[in-house]
């Protein structure tokens, strides 16, 4: 049997990896409640990803206490958790990855979904940020609301040579920028959490092995053990 202190090692990242995949699948549904800026910033696919990585993490810890309980002699189980564990590297490395590469091309990106608002939206968002439109004098302005009252005010307020003066294309950015460097960041992050199970369980199979050899050397030598 492996000693207790790796044993305990590997329940601890055990636990972390759990722990991962229920803030995966709970914030990914949490995030789909009606929230102005976090609905702007995530789309449905993007949350669906969080779920699928956390399922993933959850999969993973099944099959890990799974293997686990089998007898000592029995690897086959953590061989199978470090392939789950491939996977689950791989996935963690494209999910993040994709959110990152959002984070290139966030203006033109949610030029897009600006546009596709409703007008109440559009409003509200101007109300939020004091801005009227996206980028243009006149790109997706809404006429209305606490603060884009009159189309006079928009000329007066955003510059024809500057496309953030008046303009939410800054501040809606700015949020979505800190969102997805936050959120890719702590994916990648999870990835430790992935290499060291990983590693946890090479070291339990190698342990296992080792005391599985030593146990046929003694049984060979009659029971004995070694002097």
């Amino acid at each position: 049997m492996p000693s207790k202190r790796l044993m305990g090692v590997f329940a601890f990242v055990d636990f972390c990896m759990l722990a991962a995949g229920v803030i995966l699948i709970v914030f990914s549904e949490i995030w789909r409640m009606p929230n102005l800026m976090i609905n702007f910033t995530l789309s449905n696919e993007m949350l669906t990803g969080g779920l699928v990585m956390g399922i993933f993490f959850l999969a993973t810890v099944v099959l890990s206490i799974g293997a686990v309980v089998q007898k000592n002699h029995v690897t086959t189980g953590f061989v199978l958790l470090n392939w789950m564990l491939i996977a689950d590297a791989i996935v963690v490395l494209v999910a993040g990855t994709i959110v990152w590469f959002f984070t290139l091309q966030e203006r033109a990106h949610y030029a897009e979904v600006y546009a596709s608002l409703t007008r109440e939206t559009r409003i509200e968002i101007q109300d939020k940020f004091s801005c009227c439109g996206y980028f243009g004098q006149n790109d997706s302005v809404e006429i209305g609301g606490s603060f884009c009252t009159s189309q006079e005010f928009v000329d007066n307020l955003t510059v024809p040579n500057n496309t953030d003066a008046g303009r939410c294309v800054a501040p809606l950015t700015k949020f979505t920028d800190f969102t997805l460097n936050n959120i890719f960041t702590t994916m990648y992050g999870f990835m430790a959490i992935v290499v060291a199970l990983f590693l946890a369980s090479m070291c339990v199979i190698q342990r296992r092995q080792e005391e599985e050899r030593f146990k046929k050397i003694d049984a060979k030598r009659g029971g004995r053990g070694f002097v």
